[in-house]
């Protein structure tokens, strides 16, 4: 069964569809036909509430207003905290995975050697 939310969005995607396409103040009929298109049956009340709540305003500045709530919620956990490491600490670090690269080739190098299991095909 689907999420309350992932149904609204799509409601508000035909909305933004219809306004991307020029509609500027899009109708019940609007949504419904684009909802349509895409073999989607639409709740008249949704598409009610759609209109109600995104009718009159700017979708500009509403997805302004959606980027600064998004920017102002964490993100995650001790995934900030790596760019942290600058100066002198960058550089051991950068030396070291350097060197993890170089075995790695050797590694890789050595293993083609191997392919052929110590004889070739025509030897």
């Amino acid at each position: 069964m689907r999420n309350h939310r992932d149904i609204m969005m799509r409601y508000v995607a035909a909305y933004l569809l219809a306004v991307l396409g020029g509609n500027g103040s899009p109708k019940a009929a609007d949504i419904e036909k684009i909802l349509s298109s895409v073999g989607i049956e639409s709740d008249s009340d949704r598409v009610k509430k759609i209109i109600s709540e995104l009718g009159g305003k700017s979708i500009d500045e509403l997805i302004a207003s959606g980027r600064e709530k998004l920017s102002s919620m964490p993100a995650g956990g001790g995934a900030a905290a790596a760019p942290a490491a600058t100066g002198a600490g960058a550089a051991p670090a950068a030396a070291e995975e350097k060197k993890e690269e170089k075995k790695e080739e050797k590694k890789e190098e050595s293993d083609s050697d191997d392919d052929d299991m110590g004889f070739g095909l025509f030897d």
